[in-house]
């Protein structure tokens, strides 16, 4: 398993719930065949350097985690179809295999 780091952002003024459900989502997508998150740190709320879908700031949410190469097309898909994502990034961590 390689190592990845994944950063996306919410629209800051989205629900607990909502946010719960992108959470639980995301972790099911990295954990479904045997992928590992290694942490989440929530950011907060932050500024963004120029609007997005009309918004100023994000909520930003950072996950480290270990999984197979095959299954970031599937995390990408499901980070793409979800609309309270309104941009994300994935990373190769190749200081942290």
């Amino acid at each position: 398993m390689k190592a990845y780091e994944l950063l996306y952002f919410l629209d800051p003024t989205s629900t607990e719930e909502i946010r719960a459900g992108v959470t639980k989502r995301i972790s099911a997508a990295i954990t479904e065949d045997g992928g590992v998150i290694d942490n989440t740190e929530d950011w907060g709320k932050r500024k963004l350097a120029f609007e997005v879908d009309e918004l100023a700031e994000g909520d930003y949410i950072l996950v480290n985690f270990h999984v197979d190469p095959v299954q970031i097309a599937e995390l990408d898909r499901v980070l793409r179809i979800n609309d309270a994502v309104k941009r994300h990034m994935i990373v190769r961590r190749s200081d942290k295999d």
